[in-house]
């Protein structure tokens, strides 16, 4: 299971903010991201979105959300990872 400290964040090119992605063995992954414009990013909170592993762009689909979650802790941030992390393989 990974957490939030297993997270490798970089710099977002126009340096506003952080952000990670990361791929699961199920076929789903996240992007995780925390700046300026992201829900509860200027509270310094995080967003996630579930992505999908042919291009890694985000669905809308999966019993996790049908959205992106904001406003997330670090603990809810491997909350929702661990969630993604078990959602049945495509």
């Amino acid at each position: 299971m990974k957490t939030f400290k297993d997270l490798e964040f970089k710099k977002l090119p126009d340096l506003s903010g952080i952000y990670c992605r990361i791929m699961f063995e199920n076929g789903f992954g996240a992007s995780i991201v925390k700046h300026k414009f992201s829900y509860g990013g200027d509270k310094g909170l995080y967003e996630i979105a579930v992505l999908d592993d042919i291009n890694g762009s985000p669905i809308y689909y999966t019993s996790v959300t049908n959205d992106v979650l904001g406003h997330l802790s670090e603990d809810e941030v491997t909350f929702h990872l661990n969630k993604i992390e078990n959602l049945q393989s495509k």
